[in-house]
């Protein structure tokens, strides 16, 4: 489902120019509202459902509904960052909360290399290799002789 604004949370990121969630959102759908100097969703059918805003969100304003082979129907779903991981909290109908922790990434801003360190593999758009292959999988066999 995609995530929605709690309006009596939201700050409006203290009136910056660009909020948080209008920051990390990769598909452009979090804006502020100048008047109300609250952030919101302008159009939820196109969320990707990344959940990017939710994690962000420095006030927690940003819940999402999970689909129901995540949690049942009803129920609410929202993170807690740390330095080191994320608890998500799932808060079901019933008013029973589950929580599941989970890792995050740690490598420093900047610092991470796009292409995992593996050369560019063959190059060739037709090969039936992906990118770094057989490289990766520590396979040379899987060439194929030509």
């Amino acid at each position: 489902m995609p995530s929605y604004v709690i309006l009596e949370k939201c700050d409006g990121c203290k009136a910056l120019d660009k909020t948080a969630c209008q920051y990390i959102c990769p598909n452009d759908l979090m804006v502020l509202n100048k008047d109300t100097m609250k952030a919101y969703n302008r159009e939820p059918e196109l969320c990707w459902e990344c959940y990017n805003c939710v994690k962000i969100c420095p006030v927690d304003a940003i819940e999402v509904r999970g689909y129901a082979d995540f949690v049942p129907m009803g129920a609410t779903v929202s993170p807690m960052r740390g330095s080191d991981s994320i608890m998500w909290t799932v808060k079901f109908r019933n008013g029973n909360l589950k929580r599941f922790k989970f890792p995050i990434r740690t490598t420093e801003e900047g610092t991470a290399v796009p292409d995992g360190g593996y050369d560019e593999g063959e190059g060739d758009l037709n090969s039936p290799y992906l990118f770094t292959e057989p490289q990766s999988v520590e396979a040379d066999f899987f060439k194929l002789n030509k």
